[in-house]
């Protein structure tokens, strides 16, 4: 025999005897001092032989099986069947030959059962997938500047803008019209973008975008009349409309290199005026940088393959809801700024952080499904990291207020609502934050200024309560 047999001395039915007969069917030459070497007939239970000790192994030598069951350590320990080691060792080319003469078992399925009952079960969880929800910071603080830096437009074309009731109405409708068109085309595109590629994106963009500029033209000049302040609507509704091309199809840096001239005629104000007819020239040249840029990248999406199936998209209505939240938020943004210039400067700077932590939710989202085995568990976990990115962001909005020496409490409540909103759209749940933050305005614009920290704080409890429900399902992460 090749293989040792791992018996102790003794006699009677033990536990090493069955393995004997396991091992060493009738008919099997057995190793046992009968007086009969090499015999081969069968014994019967009431005549089984004495065996003889057998000496110890040395140190040094070593067991075959053992070394079988150390390599396939895994595979047998997560296997819920011996078939399944069977399958492996059949697959690594295990012969009969092998089986017989170097682990001296009958079969395949013998070895299998064996290994099996060798190694105990161990069920390795499996590796965590990449997390797709993983973002650049540096990407949300370039789009957090792209959004931040036309403000500074205004700081520049102050001196070209007129006073007067109707004048300034004019270009609040041309920004409420293009905030609210340019929000619902986004969605749009961005659809379009998810389903058919830069293609179809492209091709919504390409209507969408010059009827917005044009009805954002058109508020503009009905409110204001002819003149330097529908001039400047038209420039802005068109700035809009281009920038919302380059942000759809990921042209961040494009968009930042159309607001170069703006931001070095802004930053040269602090040692000279450069005079009505630079800051034209720098304003239009902006505006000219944005639409032209905007354009040759529709054209070079147009020229890509489509991977968009039958039909022509979204419906228009799925669209609605996003672009009446551009309105509120826009509507709140212009109320708070009436009353606090700089502290609007701080929020539009904010957006960037804002959506790095919409990213960072749905990292903790995953990482919470991973963890949680209950599904009051998962709401818990949920719940604290809708807290922990709201805390976040709500601490950047707050430090420049309280260095500037003013009450955070207006910013703050206006923050929570705007980022709780996106959040609540970024999972596709677009009806609840609009109908809130329409409320919200609508209460803020017919009410005292007194009460509008206090309708956006209202705003803000009802829109994390909404989340914290709705979030709080693991089908909503999925």
């Amino acid at each position: 025999m090749s293989g040792p047999l791992r018996l102790l001395p003794g006699t009677g039915d033990t536990a090493q005897e069955h393995a004997a007969r396991r091992r060493f069917p009738a008919g099997w030459p057995d190793n046992t001092t009968d007086g009969h070497a090499g015999h081969a007939g069968p014994h019967t239970p009431d005549s089984l032989p004495t065996l003889t000790p057998r000496r110890r192994r040395p140190s040094w030598a070593e067991d075959p099986f053992d070394e079988l069951a150390e390599r396939l350590a895994d595979v047998c320990g997560a296997a819920v069947h011996p078939d399944e080691i069977a399958a492996v060792l059949e697959s690594d080319g295990l012969t009969q030959e092998q089986i017989t003469g170097r682990y001296g078992r009958r079969d395949l399925f013998e070895v299998a059962e064996e290994l099996y009952e060798r190694v105990p079960r161990r069920f390795p969880d499996p590796e965590p997938p990449p997390d797709p929800w993983r973002t650049s910071p540096w990407r949300c603080v370039l789009r957090g500047a792209v959004f931040g830096l036309p403000g500074l437009a205004y700081v520049l074309g102050a001196g070209l803008l007129a006073s007067g009731t109707g004048a300034i109405a004019g270009l609040a409708a041309s920004a409420l019209v293009a905030w609210a068109w340019n929000q619902g085309l986004a969605h749009r595109a961005y659809v379009r973008l998810a389903s058919g590629g830069r293609r179809a994106a492209a091709r919504s963009l390409r209507v969408g975008a010059p009827v917005g500029a044009l009805g954002a033209m058109a508020a503009g000049l009905l409110l204001s009349g002819p003149g330097t302040m529908a001039a400047f609507a038209a420039g802005q509704a068109l700035y809009l409309a281009a920038g919302t091309v380059l942000l759809v199809l990921g042209r961040e840096r494009d968009l930042l290199l159309a607001l170069a001239p703006t931001v070095a005629g802004a930053a040269s104000l602090l040692l000279w005026d450069p005079g009505p007819l630079a800051v034209t020239a720098l304003l239009l040249v902006t505006v000219a940088a944005a639409v032209l840029l905007a354009a040759r990248e529709i054209v070079r999406s147009g020229r890509t393959e489509s991977t968009a199936g039958p039909g022509n998209g979204p419906p228009v209505a799925a669209s609605l809801p996003y672009a009446l939240f551009g309105l509120a938020a826009g509507s709140l943004t212009l109320m708070a700024a009436s009353a606090d210039g700089p502290a609007v400067v701080v929020l539009t700077l904010s957006m960037g952080v804002a959506e790095w932590l919409l990213y960072r939710y749905r990292s903790l989202g995953l990482a919470a499904l991973r963890h949680s085995t209950t599904p009051r568990g998962f709401q818990l976990r949920a719940g604290r990291a809708l807290l922990l990115c709201l805390a976040g962001y709500l601490a950047v909005l707050a430090a420049p207020t309280l260095i500037r020496g003013v009450s955070p409490g207006p910013l703050l409540a206006l923050g929570a609502v705007l980022w709780t909103a996106l959040l609540l759209q970024a999972f596709g749940t677009a009806w609840p934050p609009a109908a809130v933050c329409l409320a919200a305005a609508a209460g803020a614009a017919l009410g005292p200024a007194a009460v509008r920290p206090l309708v956006c704080g209202c705003a803000a409890a009802a829109l994390v309560l909404i989340s914290y429900a709705l979030l709080g399902r693991a089908t909503a992460h999925r």
